[in-house]
């Protein structure tokens, strides 16, 4: 957690302050409580405002994180005989901006994701601003019989993501949100438009990849494949070796490349 801490960086109190500031004064609110979040999340510091705002403040040192992760993953990419398809970013603002943007999207998809409000630019920082979800869990901290059941519509809405031409790029567990029984998608990131087949091959991967270690990667494949064909998932094993590379996905890879092979010699 020290080593994440000093990664994300860690930004002062009077820079923090100053968000706060700003939120109120844009809001039109007299004074704002903010909570702070101690999230898995190295390109952000995110803090709930009011109990009802969302709001992720993005420093220069994120900038520089989130360009040296996708240098890595565009590494990957290459890896697999694919040309890198993660995009980076030149500040904060617009690292804020892509993903209030892509939360728009992916609502305008008919998509569960939180509301989009605002993103802009304070001393520097990138703020965004979404609606506040209460009362949800992340998809690992639910039960398996419900991990099972929900993993279709895991699938369901990636489909709907590449059937748009869009991506997520960064699906794990935590960046699926469960309330009510239904999914809420979080945290995209920025991939190039003109890389699709390899974009939705690497997006399944790491469904695939959340998966396994929940329901097991018999369960998994199985759900992917009521969305998805074998040729589509024969695709993402491609990807499965550099996903299993990652620092924060945890998975056996045998497994599935096993099973998804089963299904198509079957």
């Amino acid at each position: 957690m020290r080593f994440r801490r000093l990664v994300r960086g860690r930004l002062d109190w009077p820079q923090l302050e100053t968000v706060a500031s700003a939120i109120a004064e844009r809001y039109d609110r007299e004074t704002v409580r903010v909570r702070f979040l101690e999230a898995d999340n190295w390109l952000s510091t995110p803090m709930v405002v009011d109990d009802d705002l969302f709001v992720k403040v993005i420093s220069k040192q994120n900038t520089v994180v989130h360009a040296l992760f996708t240098t890595g993953r565009n590494l990957g990419a290459f890896s697999t005989g694919t040309e890198g398809f993660f995009e980076s970013f030149q500040s904060p603002a617009e690292m804020a901006r892509h993903e209030l943007e892509a939360t728009e999207r992916m609502r305008t998809l008919g998509l569960n994701a939180p509301e989009p409000i605002e993103a802009f630019e304070v001393d520097g920082l990138g703020v965004v601003v979404l609606e506040y979800i209460p009362e949800f869990r992340a998809f690992d901290e639910l039960d398996v019989e419900t991990e099972t059941e929900l993993a279709v519509d895991l699938f369901d809405a990636l489909r709907t993501l590449h059937d748009a031409g869009m991506a997520h790029g960064d699906l794990r567990a935590e960046n699926v949100l469960i309330r009510d029984g239904e999914l809420f998608f979080i945290d995209a990131t920025s991939v190039s438009t003109g890389r699709r087949s390899a974009i939705s091959a690497y997006d399944i991967a790491c469904g695939l990849a959340a998966l396994e270690p929940l329901i097991g990667g018999r369960e998994a494949v199985t759900a992917a494949l009521e969305v998805y064909t074998v040729d589509e998932l024969m695709g993402a094993l491609d990807f499965l070796s550099f996903v299993q590379i990652r620092p924060d996905h945890d998975f056996d890879a045998a497994a599935l490349r096993s099973e998804i092979e089963k299904r198509a010699t079957g």
